[in-house]
C-alpha cells in the first residue's frame, strides 16, 4: 500500500533506494535486482529514465544520452506493459533526434521515402483506432450535427473535407439528411487528400450510398496536400451554403521554418528515489505514474499545470483563414484536435506533454486489449510516428503541432472566426452515443460551447464549431 514501511519493500525496491539514477554498465550488480522489479516499480524507474535522457539529448550531451538509451532499451519494450511501450517509441524519437545531428548519418540510415509511414499501414491503423476506441466516432458525429443545425434551411450543401480519409462520416451523414423534415437537400462532398486512391475509394462508397437513399449527390475529388492547397479551385456554386469540416488536420497549417529556434534545458531535481515509496504503487496506471511523478517533484507538469508558451506565428495557418474569408467564407467550421500542447518551441517541454498525452492513449487500449493483439500494436505504432515527428523534427518537418482548444480559440478569432456554441442537445446525443459504444472510462463534456472527449477525466480531444464573423 502507499504507506508500506521500508522493511516491507521488496529486496529490489530497498537497493533501489540507495542507487543512483545514472545508467548501470553491463556487469553492473544493480541489474539483476533491476529485472526483478514489479511492472509499478520499472515503469517509475523508466519515466525517470527518459526524463534525464531527453534532458541531456537537449543539452547536446550526445555520449551520455547515448549510455542512458541503452540501459532504456533494457527495460522497454513494444509488447510489454504501457510503460515499456510507450518508453520504446519514446526511445526511438531521442534516438532520431540524436541521428539529425548527424544529418549524413541520419539520411543514409532514415531517407525521406524509408521514413514515411506506409499508406496502407497507416489506413488500417486509423481503422483500427476507429473500431477501438470511441473518439473518432464521437467526432464524426458532433461535427455530422453541427452542420446538420448550421444547414437546416438550406437546400444546396456544401462541405469541404479537408483530409477524407474514411467515408464513415459522410454516410452517416447522407442516411441523417434522407430523413431530413422537408426532404434532403442536394448535397456536394470535395474531399481533400494527397493520395488518389483514397479518394476512389471514398467516391465509390458516397455515390453507392446517396443512390440507395435517393439523394442527389456529388463528389469533388482533390488530389493534394492541405499546405498545397489551391483554395481558388473550390469554387461555390451558386446557391450553395459552404460547411468546412477538419479532423486532426488543421494543425499541420502550424508548420513553419522555426529550426533555428533554442531548446530551452528543463531543470530536473536530484535523483535518487525512495523505492520503498515507490513500491506501494498497485495497478496504477501510467498516467497515475506520471502524475505520482509531478506530485514528487521530479517530472515537468503536464499541460494542466504549466504555464503557457506564447502563441507562435503561423503564417500558413493565416494565409488559409484570410483565404477562407476572402473566397470560401463558409456557414460553419467543424474542428477536431489533439487536446494537448505539442508545439513549445523547447524540445524538453514537448517530450514531457507528449509523454503525458499518448501514456493516455496507450493506458486506453490496455483497457480495451490484450498485450499482443496485432491491432494494438498497429495503432500504436501509427501514435509512435506522431511521437517521433513532435519530439525528432523541427522545422518545416515537424507537422504534429498539437495545440490546445484555448489556443485554437485564439487563432480563430484572430482570423475573424467566431465560436457557435454546440447545443446541450448535442452532448446528450454524443453521451448516449458513448454509452451505445458500450466502454467504461470514457466520458464527453461541453466546455464553453465546444465538445471535449475524456478518457479517465483526461481531456484528449475537442471538437469546435465556428462561423465567419465578416
Amino acid at each position: 500500500m502507499a504507506g508500506m514501511a521500508q522493511d516491507e519493500a521488496s529486496p529490489s525496491a530497498q537497493y533501489f533506494s540507495s542507487m543512483s539514477l545514472s545508467p548501470p554498465t553491463t556487469g553492473s550488480p544493480y541489474l539483476p535486482l533491476l529485472r526483478e522489479l514489479k511492472s509499478e516499480d520499472r515503469g517509475m524507474y523508466l519515466i525517470r529514465l527518459l526524463g534525464n535522457c531527453a534532458d541531456l539529448v537537449a543539452a547536446g550531451k550526445l555520449a551520455q544520452a547515448d549510455a542512458f538509451l541503452e540501459h532504456i532499451s533494457i527495460y522497454a519494450s513494444p509488447d510489454g506493459d504501457s510503460m515499456q511501450r510507450i518508453a520504446s517509441h519514446l526511445a526511438e524519437a531521442l534516438s532520431r533526434r540524436i541521428l539529425r545531428s548527424l544529418p549524413g548519418v541520419y539520411r543514409t540510415l532514415l531517407p525521406a521515402r524509408a521514413a514515411a509511414f506506409p499508406l496502407a499501414e497507416a489506413v488500417t491503423a486509423r481503422r483500427h483506432f476507429f473500431d477501438l476506441c470511441p473518439f473518432l466516432h464521437i467526432a464524426f458525429a458532433v461535427s455530422n450535427w453541427a452542420i446538420m443545425d448550421a444547414m437546416e434551411e438550406e437546400k444546396m450543401i456544401h462541405i469541404i473535407d479537408l483530409h477524407v480519409f474514411d467515408p464513415t462520416q459522410w454516410i452517416s451523414l447522407l442516411q441523417a439528411l434522407s430523413n431530413r423534415r422537408g426532404g434532403p437537400p442536394h448535397l456536394r462532398i470535395t474531399g481533400v487528400n494527397e493520395h488518389k486512391e483514397l479518394l476512389s475509394y471514398t467516391a465509390t462508397c458516397l455515390n453507392k450510398e446517396a443512390e440507395r437513399l435517393d439523394i442527389p449527390f456529388q463528389f469533388n475529388p482533390v488530389v493534394s496536400r492541405l499546405d498545397n492547397l489551391d483554395i481558388e479551385s473550390l469554387r461555390l456554386k451558386t446557391g450553395e451554403a459552404l460547411a468546412i469540416n477538419s479532423v486532426l488536420q488543421l494543425h499541420s497549417l502550424l508548420t513553419t521554418n522555426d529550426e533555428g529556434r533554442s531548446c530551452r534545458i528543463m531543470p530536473m531535481p536530484a535523483i535518487n528515489s525512495n523505492m520503498a515509496q515507490l513500491h506501494g504503487v498497485s495497478q496504477a496506471t501510467l498516467r497515475e505514474l506520471l502524475e505520482k511523478e509531478v506530485i514528487n517533484g521530479y517530472t515537468p507538469s503536464p499541460d494542466s499545470l504549466s504555464p503557457p508558451f506564447a502563441l507562435a506565428p503561423a503564417p500558413r495557418m493565416e494565409r488559409f483563414f484570410a483565404a477562407l474569408q476572402a473566397r470560401l467564407p463558409p456557414k460553419v467550421m467543424v474542428i477536431t484536435e489533439q487536446e494537448s500542447n505539442h508545439n513549445s518551441p523547447m524540445m524538453n517541454e514537448r517530450f514531457t506533454k507528449a509523454q503525458y498525452f499518448y501514456a493516455t492513449l496507450f493506458d486506453c487500449l490496455e483497457s480495451t486489449l490484450p498485450r499482443h493483439s496485432v491491432e494494438r500494436m498497429r495503432v500504436e505504432k501509427l501514435f509512435g510516428e506522431e511521437i517521433k515527428n513532435i519530439i525528432a523534427c523541427e522545422g518545416l518537418e515537424r507537422t504534429e503541432r498539437h495545440e490546445k482548444l484555448e489556443r485554437w480559440a485564439q487563432r480563430l478569432e484572430l482570423a475573424g472566426f467566431s465560436r457557435v456554441s454546440l447545443s446541450f442537445e448535442v452532448l446528450l446525443q454524443a453521451r448516449m452515443l458513448l454509452r451505445n459504444f458500450g466502454c467504461e472510462g470514457y466520458m464527453v463534456n461541453i466546455h464553453n460551447g465546444c465538445i471535449m472527449i475524456y478518457w479517465q477525466s483526461q481531456p484528449l480531444f475537442s471538437v469546435s464549431a465556428w462561423g465567419c464573423r465578416r
